[in-house]
């Protein structure tokens, strides 16, 4: 008997829920949390980004992400510049852009571990297969 459907989605929960764990606590001595570290991460590839489209790719709400750009600014990790008209962008600072690059070492190392156990055959047909899904919800 095949796996159903329900039982495919619980299993890709519980490993995203353990990627947030283990990045929790990689990330605990930095003294940033996940979603600032995703921040970071996603200002560093999406440079001058509206606080609207950092919110879309975080998956925060505007006024969530607003609330956490205001703090993130307060710790001297990113700042405000002028956009257009009245949008403001964000960039990273460079202790911003430190967090981000040591975060990274520790996320590329908690997601090695994750999928060690897949070949790289394995791996790459995992990746096919979650692309297909993710193109097909957009």
């Amino acid at each position: 008997m095949g796996r159903t459907a329900p039982q495919v989605a619980l299993l890709v929960k519980r490993l995203q829920h353990g990627h947030h764990r283990a990045l929790t606590a990689a990330l605990a001595d930095l003294g940033v949390s996940l979603v600032q570290w995703d921040t970071l991460r996603h200002l560093d590839r999406h440079p001058g980004a509206s606080l609207h489209e950092l919110a879309r790719l975080t998956f925060q709400t505007d006024q969530a992400l607003g609330s956490l750009a205001a703090r993130m600014v307060d710790r001297g990790l990113l700042e405000r510049i002028p956009g257009p008209g009245r949008v403001v962008r964000h960039r990273l600072t460079e202790l911003g852009e430190r967090l981000r690059h040591d975060g990274q070492v520790r996320a590329d190392r908690v997601f090695a571990e994750t999928f060690a156990p897949l070949d790289q055959a394995r791996l790459d047909q995992l990746g096919d297969l979650l692309e297909t899904l993710v193109a097909a919800r957009v």
